[in-house]
């Protein structure tokens, strides 16, 4: 990577993802590119990290020979420089900083203490989200507990930390959402409802947050540093109609009006700039719900939209529950509503203006499901993706992905892997 005489790292694209070990000596995030079975075509350095590199490199030929062995003496200790990159000083190298990859961010952390402290405090992702620079890595659980994550335009998978909950924890229903750099997962343990908290700044999870009126089975969606839970059960089994206002960088909880209707199992959206929920039960009979509900940020009130939820397989059949339905498979890229018919295999688009869902496409021959569950279908960026694994006990899961922009569905597969292939969780980080 960056092979400058005073930058002595290696170009091993494990330690290039194990950036978090080299600031604070946790566990890394484990690269097991091996595990792949399909092979993904690796995008070459990206032009900033090459600007860093030259800029590295005069800053190293400007010296004189005893201040370059000095400095090839000391390669990679925890010296301190306020300026980064001396040749070009501290706001230019934090320019040329934000539009290098986050996988690069490894190498950068690992030549001394103020890469490691700047990538650390969270400063280059703010500046990232304020200049427009985001990438989208998912998230997802396979297991349990365990979590994974995928880089989609790399095709490299990671493993997380493990996390430590009780036994109840384990085996009781979690929700995720990822949120600027955090990743939540929401969960019961014995006595209360509890989140755990990953943080991709220093590759560790935590628990104690509480949001001020604690939920699960939830709709929720993220945009840059804020997320929104609307909407689902107490620790008593109520359906709620309440919402709250999640910040990450402030890690504060507000409290939002409520929706005009409680609703659980229902699913949320970011889209034009308002926080949509979408389907879901509620009602006395605990019934299935058609209709979604907008929320608008700046005047902070809720307006409820008829048949705003796509059709659900079993929504028509009396001996079915409510409750054995996954809620709404739904996302949203470039402001256009998507949802996926796990029944019938297809794609379905929300036309706004007609307000009704008109079939698009198939979704992946392999993406199997139990009427919705273990499948995730979400929004990464510009594409769609779709993860999950053919049934009858193949222990491989795939990641699909389609550009909506790119012309009619053409599924590309980005990524395999052994392991199960029911998909508990996903969440997708872009920063």
């Amino acid at each position: 990577m960056l092979e400058d005489q005073s930058c002595l790292v290696s170009k091993d694209y494990q330690r290039e993802s194990n950036w978090v070990a080299c600031m604070n000596g946790k566990e890394p995030l484990v690269n097991y590119q091996e595990c792949e079975l399909v092979k993904c075509k690796l995008p070459n350095k990206s032009d900033a990290f090459n600007r860093v590199e030259v800029a590295l490199s005069l800053g190293n030929s400007s010296a004189s020979p005893n201040e370059q062995a000095g400095n090839k003496r000391h390669a990679g200790d925890n010296s301190d420089s306020s300026s980064l990159i001396h040749a070009i000083g501290r706001d230019n190298s934090i320019g040329c900083l934000i539009h290098c990859s986050r996988s690069d961010y490894g190498a950068i952390a690992s030549l001394n203490r103020s890469f490691r402290s700047l990538i650390r405090s969270g400063e280059l992702y703010k500046l990232r989200r304020e200049n427009g620079v985001v990438e989208h890595w998912v998230y997802f659980s396979c297991q349990l507990v365990g979590w994974e994550a995928f880089d989609p335009s790399r095709g490299r998978w990671m493993h997380l930390p493990a996390m430590t909950p009780d036994e109840c924890f384990v085996l009781a229903d979690k929700e995720s959402l990822a949120v600027g750099t955090e990743l939540l997962v929401f969960g019961k343990e014995i006595f209360s409802l509890v989140i755990y908290r990953y943080s991709l700044l220093t590759n560790t999870w935590s628990s104690g947050m509480r949001m001020n009126v604690p939920r699960c089975l939830f709709g929720s969606a993220s945009i840059g540093e804020i997320g929104i839970l609307a909407g689902g059960c107490d620790s008593r089994g109520n359906i709620l109609s309440s919402a709250e206002l999640y910040n990450s960088e402030s890690g504060t909880w507000k409290t939002l009006p409520s929706m005009n209707k409680p609703r659980k199992m229902c699913s949320g959206v970011f889209m034009d700039g308002k926080f949509y929920v979408i389907g879901g039960i509620g009602g006395a009979e605990s019934k299935r719900l058609t209709c979604g509900e907008e929320y608008d940020l700046e005047k902070g009130t809720w307006r409820e939209i008829p048949n705003m939820s796509p059709v659900q397989a079993n929504a028509a059949r009396n001996d079915m529950p409510a409750t054995s339905d996954a809620p709404p498979l739904v996302a949203v890229v470039h402001n256009e509503l998507y949802a996926a018919d796990y029944a019938d295999m297809e794609v379905r688009k929300y036309d706004k203006q007609n307000k009704a869902w008109v079939t698009i496409g198939r979704l992946p021959e392999r993406a199997a499901s139990m009427y919705g569950w273990g499948l995730a279908f979400r929004a990464c960026g510009n594409r769609l993706i779709v993860i999950g694994g053919p049934k009858g006990g193949a222990e491989y899961i795939e990641v699909n992905s389609w550009v909506p922009s790119e012309g009619p569905i053409q599924w590309d597969l980005l990524g395999r892997k052994r392991s199960g292939s029911f998909v508990y969780n996903c969440a997708v980080m872009g920063c």
